[in-house]
């Protein structure tokens, strides 16, 4: 088997998709912040790496299952091999915590919880109907991440910000499990889609991202100075909702694509929000 393919199943491995988006928000979060552009770098490579070793690691564990019902995914298609994988993973979670530990113990205290989430999620959760949790609990993690590691502080008005993305996460969480839900069910896998139907677990996701829409809009309307700030906010949570709308009773690849707009909105909706408030 040639470089090519053994590269793509590196990349694959790592889940780039998710892993970058999370790095791209907290490096956001922490120059809006006021961190330098290096720093600001720093700690979005550090939490991209960071998500990187999770991937990895969810691959591991899921391992002997995909074997059966995904054998596209790295490990099964021989790709790459389980002790390269441990090593890619090894490998995140160290350089996530060096670049860490620039920013002070709380940073990597923060850091450490992120790794904890992730892994609870791999080896205890995944596979459940509690599955979102660990969705609900990491993405309020990701601005407290930038934020904190560029001021070793966090202000009052996170306040606001934290419950309405632990909302936003158990969306995404159930967006992500409706992209799989056939699969799941054929697998006999429980999930939060599984448990509620395909039906109910959109409606509770579109519940959810439509009060995630409306209190960053609203909130952001009564903090900023600026009436043009607050409607850029409303304009970012525009996305999610086209995502929310295009997966609408659309096959897996449709709902797939949906997850990913969906995700892109939530975390520009975020970043807008968090620049309204405060700049």
């Amino acid at each position: 088997m040639g470089i090519g393919p053994r590269l793509a199943g590196l990349v694959r491995l790592v889940h780039p998709f998710p892993s970058i988006l999370d790095g791209l928000v907290s490096g956001a979060v922490a120059y809006l912040a006021g961190a330098p552009p290096i720093d600001a770098f720093r700690l979005g490579l550090a939490m991209t790496a960071l998500q990187f070793g999770i991937g990895a690691t969810n691959d591991i564990v899921d391992a002997p299952r995909d074997a059966g019902h995904k054998p596209g995914k790295p490990i099964p298609a021989h790709l790459v091999s389980t002790p390269v994988a441990r090593a890619v993973a090894v490998a995140g979670f160290g350089l996530g915590l060096v670049l860490a530990s620039a920013s002070g113990v709380p940073t990597v205290a923060v850091a450490i919880a992120v790794i904890a989430i992730g892994l609870a999620y791999d080896f205890l959760l995944k596979g459940t109907a509690w599955s979102w949790l660990p969705f609900a609990v990491g993405i309020p993690i990701l601005p407290v991440f930038g934020w904190l590691g560029a001021t070793g502080t966090l202000p009052p008005v996170f306040g606001i910000l934290v419950p309405v993305a632990v909302a936003a996460g158990a969306a995404l969480a159930i967006a992500n499990a409706l992209a799989d839900v056939e699969r799941d069910q054929a697998a006999g896998t429980a999930s939060i889609a599984t448990a509620l139907g395909a039906g109910r677990a959109w409606a509770v996701q579109a519940g959810l991202t439509s009060v995630v829409v409306v209190a960053a809009v609203g909130s952001a309307a009564i903090l900023s100075a600026s009436t043009g700030r607050a409607l850029l906010v409303a304009i970012a949570g525009c996305v999610p909702l086209a995502g929310l709308a295009f997966g609408r009773g659309g096959g897996a690849e449709r709902r797939e694509r949906a997850w990913q707009i969906e995700a892109i909105g939530i975390a520009a909706l975020g970043v807008t929000w968090i620049w309204a408030a405060f700049s």
